[in-house]
C-alpha cells in the first residue's frame, strides 16, 4: 500500500527581534531628563506638599502601630515572641492595671487629712506588691510557654510582659487584637 506524502514545509522560525525597539538614549539625553530645579518655582506649594505628604506618612505609621502591623512596629514590639507576649497579658487580666487609677486616688487624697492619705498610701503599696508577685507568675507561665512554642531561642519577655500588664487595657500600644479570655493558641 502506497502512502502519500505531501509536501509540508516545517514552519519557519520566527526571528527574533532584535533590541528593544528605541534606540538607547545617550548620557546627557539622559541627565537632561532628571535634571529639576533645586529650588521649587513655587517654594510655599512645595512645602505644603511636603507637610502634607509627611502627615500622611504619619498618620499611615500610627494606623500601622495602633493595628500591630509589623513594619510599623518599634525594635522593641517586633516579632513573633513578642506578638504571642502582647496577645497573652492582653487576654488576661492583671492586678497591675490597677495601679495607674490608684496612683490618682493617691493624688487625690492628699487632699484630705492624713489618716485617709495614709490608708490609700498602704493600699497602693500592698496592690504594688501583689502586682510584682503577679508579673513574676506570669513571667514563668509566659517562659514556659514561649519554650514550647519557640525551643531554646526564647528571648527574655518578663519585663516586656510587666510593662505590658501595668498599662490599663485603653491606654496600651499597639492596641489589643484580642479579647479578654481569648488565650493565643500555641
Amino acid at each position: 500500500m502506497a502512502r502519500s506524502t505531501k509536501n509540508i514545509e516545517p514552519a519557519a522560525p520566527e526571528e527574533p527581534i532584535a533590541g528593544k525597539g528605541k534606540p538607547t538614549p545617550s548620557r546627557a539625553e539622559r541627565e537632561a531628563a532628571n535634571r529639576r530645579p533645586l529650588v521649587p518655582t513655587d517654594r510655599k506649594a512645595a512645602a505644603k506638599d511636603s507637610r502634607a505628604r509627611v502627615a500622611a506618612d504619619r498618620d499611615r505609621a500610627r494606623i500601622g502601630m495602633a493595628n500591630g502591623e509589623e513594619r510599623y512596629l518599634p525594635v522593641r514590639d517586633k516579632g513573633p515572641q513578642k506578638r504571642f507576649v502582647r496577645d497573652w497579658m492582653d487576654a488576661r487580666w492583671s492586678i497591675g492595671e490597677a495601679v495607674l487609677p490608684l496612683a490618682v486616688v493617691v493624688l487625690i487624697s492628699t487632699v484630705f487629712p492624713v489618716t485617709i492619705g495614709q490608708i490609700v498610701l498602704y493600699a497602693v503599696w500592698a496592690l504594688f506588691v501583689l502586682a510584682i508577685i503577679d508579673f513574676m507568675i506570669v513571667g514563668q507561665r509566659l517562659t514556659r510557654r514561649l519554650r514550647e512554642k519557640y525551643g531554646d531561642k526564647t528571648e527574655k519577655i518578663r519585663f516586656y510582659a510587666a510593662m505590658r500588664g501595668i498599662y490599663p487595657r485603653f491606654m496600651r500600644m499597639p492596641k489589643p487584637q484580642v479579647r479578654r479570655g481569648d488565650f493565643p493558641e500555641l
